[in-house]
């Protein structure tokens, strides 16, 4: 480590030590005031410089090296401060998004807002189209300087709270399925726009349906050329993995302080078989950071390849649900039950909830199985999946 890294640490700590939220937990068992405790925490790394240290130098706290991001979330995961969930698809798809692919007005326009709290939400998904975003079916029909959105998006994080949205929709039937589709910046508050958020089984609403009754969004707010939204929506989904990975694993390393909890306050401290189950979930999580660490290196280092990112998500959703079973069965009865609880991650407090949400990680930002595709196909170059076979 360099010596700016270790001075940029102690500045990133003594911050966290004076500002970072002690009661999030308790204090976000609402969703408002899950918005009103996300909101306050995001101004403050804004204003810290410490909330967008990988958008470009003009930015307050940005134009931070890879290695200097590092160094930041490695400190925000040890301080165990809440993560940016509510804006996560503002600071990181949208920015990108609009970074790499947006006019000069876009950026103008909307980067200034999110750093204000604007909220962004996106809208790719659709029922029947699953994780293929070329079988998009939503349309949007260009009628003068507007485009007339009509369909459904479904499993959009957190669209209830947000102001704008990342959308996709078809303006072209004809070619391949990947042509004709065009990325639009939609209102949320426009007309026609309906959301309802989705009761998971956690019993939270983190995702939820938006429906598209002839919602007009003008042509300027259309990014890139019309029916090339399949390239940006590249830019978009790029975005979202590497740094969050490194945090999540880290995260998940401070929380086995929990489980450790768990085994003093239940009388397990001579148990041999829950001592050595914790102590292959140490190694597990452990082997998961190391994976984060090496990822993260190759990438600072201009060695990253494809389908490493693959490796670290497969590993982390893996450990994630390892790390919640063992809490939930060491937790015994009292964990059975399911408590209020608003989103979150591996450290909600509630190990039912906790357990129950692993399980979405095997799916969420491409399932386990499209990621072994990925391993197989692009890093160890195997024969590509068949299209269209049956048993």
């Amino acid at each position: 480590m360099t010596h700016d890294l270790e001075a940029l640490r102690r500045d990133v700590r003594s911050f966290l030590k004076a500002q970072a939220p002690a009661d999030w937990r308790a204090s976000s068992r609402t969703q408002d005031d899950f918005v009103r405790t996300q909101r306050d925490w995001f101004g403050k790394l804004v204003h810290a410089g410490y909330a967008i240290p990988h958008w470009p130098a003009e930015y307050p706290g940005g134009g931070r090296s890879l290695a200097e991001q590092k160094v930041i979330y490695e400190e925000l995961a040890r301080a165990d401060c809440p993560r940016l969930l509510l804006s996560f698809v503002s600071t990181y798809h949208a920015f990108a998004t609009l970074h790499e692919c947006g006019n000069a007005a876009q950026k103008a326009r909307y980067l200034p807002r999110i750093l204000e709290g604007e909220t962004w939400c996106q809208g790719f998904s659709e029922p029947g189209a699953g994780s293929d975003l070329a079988a998009i079916k939503t349309r949007a029909e260009r009628k003068g300087d507007v485009y007339v959105i009509n369909g459904q998006k479904v499993w959009s994080t957190m669209a209830q709270f947000a102001d704008k949205c990342l959308l996709l929709a078809r303006t072209a039937s004809d070619g391949p399925k990947q042509a004709g589709i065009t990325y639009l910046l939609m209102d949320m508050k426009a007309p026609g726009v309906a959301v309802r958020p989705i009761h998971q089984i956690q019993g939270d609403e983190e995702f939820a349906e938006i429906f598209l009754d002839n919602v007009e969004i003008p042509v300027c707010e259309r990014v890139g050329e019309e029916g090339m939204g399949w390239a940006v929506a590249q830019a978009t989904l790029a975005s979202e993995r590497g740094l969050t990975l490194m945090e999540l694993s880290y995260r998940m390393r401070g929380a086995l302080g929990r489980v450790a909890g768990l085994i003093r306050k239940h009388g397990h401290e001579d148990d041999r078989g829950v001592l050595r189950d914790f102590g292959v979930l140490v190694t597990q999580v452990d082997a998961v950071c190391a994976l984060a660490d090496q990822f993260l290196d190759n990438r600072i280092n201009g060695i990253e390849r494809i389908g490493d990112a693959s490796i670290v998500k497969n590993a982390y959703s893996r450990a994630l649900r390892a790390y919640s079973a063992l809490g939930l069965r060491l937790g015994g009865m009292d964990e059975q039950y399911v408590a209020p609880i608003t989103f979150g991650d591996l450290n909600t407090g509630n190990w039912m909830a906790d357990f129950m949400n692993s399980y979405a990680w095997t799916i969420a930002g491409g399932s386990e199985e499209v990621q072994r595709n990925i391993i197989a196909e692009r890093m160890l170059e195997m024969p590509r999946e068949p299209k269209g076979w049956v048993l």
